[in-house]
């Protein structure tokens, strides 16, 4: 195994929860030491250890540790018990813009908040048109960060954070915040530090994609590790705590759900609005869901996921993920996805529909690979995705010179 970047040896952390807090300078002191509070147990013994240049996913429900977790690997605040150490210097993508100062320009508080990351004065100097340039604040950046929307402040700090020149990077969804444009942004400079060879520790709910983009994964609940190991089998040990061994193993074709929301009605069609079920690499796909709730539901989302003939996974993704969350739902509702430029070679495709709650905690109505299409070939590579590829060949001819 490779050397270690992130090494947690039997961490727990615990808080003080306080049952009433003291109004007055007076009540603290002559209650001092009558407070009455109770342990909160964040983590108990907690183990784990990331490889170097491996991006590692952190899955849980919300309470479970896991940003507490990654809060103490980047020395934001200190383990109750057991040690964790690190190799290479860390930017920390939690709480972006968290250590501006508000009465400071953006231009002060990116030296500021670089110097806190680790970077020197000259090393800031060197990296500020680059970081002004990445966050699209040219024209604010000698504003006081008061003024700033909460937009303008994560560009800001995602903009310092990842010209720091980091070795582990942490981050803890903060991408759901921000217009889409710049979140793809942000995602494609991860993907680069991917391929550079950093290592990455992240944290999600949205479980689908830990998968797709993780070499490891560990599965926190109510501060314990439960799973740890290939992302696959996290994911589906996190399911199967979560909505139980039912939820996991559904056939083709199978439904569940309470209905407070119900999936009416389901339309494939391609970018012209005309439905059909027979799409060709590289067509745009528009998926139209109809949804009926009688009642008010305020905790919604609505997911999809395209399955290969195999039942494998090929994409999942929902309204929260896309930056669409649903504030509430009553009455007739239609949410669509657009799929756009389909990869996808020959072959037929199956699509599971899924609305839940946020923490995916309730099902609300589940069709399981209910809906297919299928695409036909249309161009001459091989293998699961029809990824257009240019080759170009360069023949160089030595020239041999003879003396006579």
């Amino acid at each position: 195994m490779s050397e270690a970047a992130v090494k947690v040896e039997n961490v727990s952390k615990t808080f003080r929860l306080y049952h009433e807090r003291a109004s007055s300078l007076k009540e603290r002191i002559v209650n001092r030491r009558r407070a009455e509070y109770e342990e909160f147990w964040a983590l108990k013994d907690v183990s784990l250890e990331v490889a170097r240049g491996e991006t590692f996913g952190l899955v849980g429900p919300n309470g479970s540790g896991k940003s507490t977790l990654l809060k103490m690997i980047g020395g934001i605040i200190l383990p109750t018990i057991g040690r964790i150490t690190t190799r290479g210097r860390i930017a920390s993508l939690l709480e972006l813009g968290a250590g501006f100062h508000p009465d400071l320009t953006g231009r002060e508080n990116v030296y500021l908040n670089a110097s806190i990351l680790g970077l020197t004065r000259k090393e800031t100097d060197r990296n500020f048109d680059e970081i002004v340039g990445f966050s699209e604040l040219e024209g604010f950046i000698d504003m006081q960060v008061r003024h700033y929307s909460s937009g303008m402040y994560v560009r800001l700090g995602f903009a310092v954070a990842i010209h720091v020149d980091p070795a582990i990077l942490l981050v803890d969804e903060v991408l759901s915040v921000g217009d889409e444009a710049f979140q793809r942004k942000c995602i494609d400079r991860i993907k680069r530090f991917q391929r550079e060879g950093r290592t990455i520790v992240f944290v999600t709910h949205a479980a689908d994609t830990v998968p797709m983009i993780c070499n490891g994964a560990a599965f926190i609940f109510k501060g314990n590790v439960e799973a740890m190991g290939d992302p696959t089998d996290v994911v589906r040990a996190y399911r199967t705590k979560l909505h139980g061994e039912e939820h996991l193993e559904a056939s083709p074709g199978e439904e569940r759900g309470d209905l407070q929301v119900k999936i009416e009605r389901v339309r494939l069609s391609d970018g012209e609005g005309r439905e059909k079920s027979v799409f060709r690499s590289g067509d745009d796909l528009h998926l139209s869901i109809d949804l009926e709730t009688p009642r008010r539901i305020d905790d919604v989302m609505v997911g999809i996921a395209i399955h290969d003939e195999a039942g494998t996974m090929l994409v999942g993704t929902n309204t929260d993920l896309e930056n669409s969350p649903i504030a509430s739902l009553q009455g007739q509702t239609r949410v669509e996805f657009t799929c756009a430029d389909l990869p996808m070679q020959e072959g037929r495709y199956a699509i599971t529909i899924g609305v839940t709650t946020r923490d995916h905690r309730h099902v609300y109505h589940w069709m399981e690979q209910a809906y297919s299409f299928r695409c036909d070939r249309s161009g001459p590579t091989e293998g699961v995705l029809a990824i257009p590829v240019t080759v170009n060949v360069e023949q160089r001819t030595e020239r041999h010179v003879v003396e006579t």
